[in-house]
């Protein structure tokens, strides 16, 4: 008979293991298993949401720098829901609190205008990176949830023994195999949320330099304006 096929290998299976699982080990899968679905469902969104903005902010940019007249480009685009538009939105509105007196303090206009834009940057830079700390906390604590199933799947096994006084491998098999499936199930968590979390945590550090870069842009933009002034 193929030992692939009969009654005792089928009981290896992992919807076998999972019945057959101690409360305990029942527990830590489902947790690692919802873990891991929530883990998908993050870095799908995530992986969406970066190209969308990515996309989008180059299209922004490309357009400001094209346009000759900033009060027209912003009575157009202000109000686009993009961080670069944010940050415009931000820069505008200081420019314009600080130029509208009869005095203007251009030292202190640009610095202003320089913590307005920083400000504006370091906001849209958390909203992006809300729930990326999700895929850290599971990438880090998954394997030790696992590791947990573990250790109680082996003391299972040794009470098996204890109780049965037989130190036979179809004793200790089921506890242990229970423990080990608990332990690639934490694995299957972990890996793809700590991959996720360097590839998006690389990918929101470039958009963050991308949004400096535009705000550096802007502010000698208004800079070069301020000297204009009178």
């Amino acid at each position: 008979m193929n030992p692939f096929f009969n009654t005792d290998a089928a009981t290896l299976s992992p919807i076998a293991l999972f019945i057959q699982a101690d409360w305990v080990v029942k527990f830590v899968m489902l947790g690692l298993l919802l873990a891991s679905v929530w883990t998908w469902a993050i870095i799908f969104g995530f992986w969406r949401r970066i190209g969308r903005t990515r996309k989008e902010t180059e299209a922004f940019e490309r357009d400001f720098w094209k346009a000759d007249d900033i009060d027209a480009f912003y009575k157009t685009r202000a109000d686009t829901d993009l961080p670069s538009a944010r940050i415009f939105a931000a820069g505008v509105a200081e420019w314009r609190r600080s130029t509208q007196g009869t005095t203007i303090d251009r030292g202190g206009t640009r610095e202003r205008l320089a913590t307005t834009m920083g400000a504006a940057v370091a906001t849209e830079i958390d909203k992006l990176s809300d729930r990326l700390n999700i895929l850290a906390t599971v990438g880090s604590v998954a394997p030790f949830v696992g590791l947990f199933g573990t250790v109680w799947g082996i003391m299972r096994s040794f009470t098996s023994i204890a109780s049965a006084q037989n130190t036979s491998l179809a004793v200790v098999a089921p506890g242990i195999a229970e423990a080990l499936f608990a332990t690639a199930i934490g694995l299957f968590a972990a890996i793809p949320a700590v991959i996720a979390y360097n590839r998006f945590s690389h990918g929101i550090n470039r958009i963050e330099a991308r949004l400096n870069r535009f705000a550096d842009g802007f502010h000698a933009t208004l800079s070069r304006q301020l000297d204009r002034e009178r």
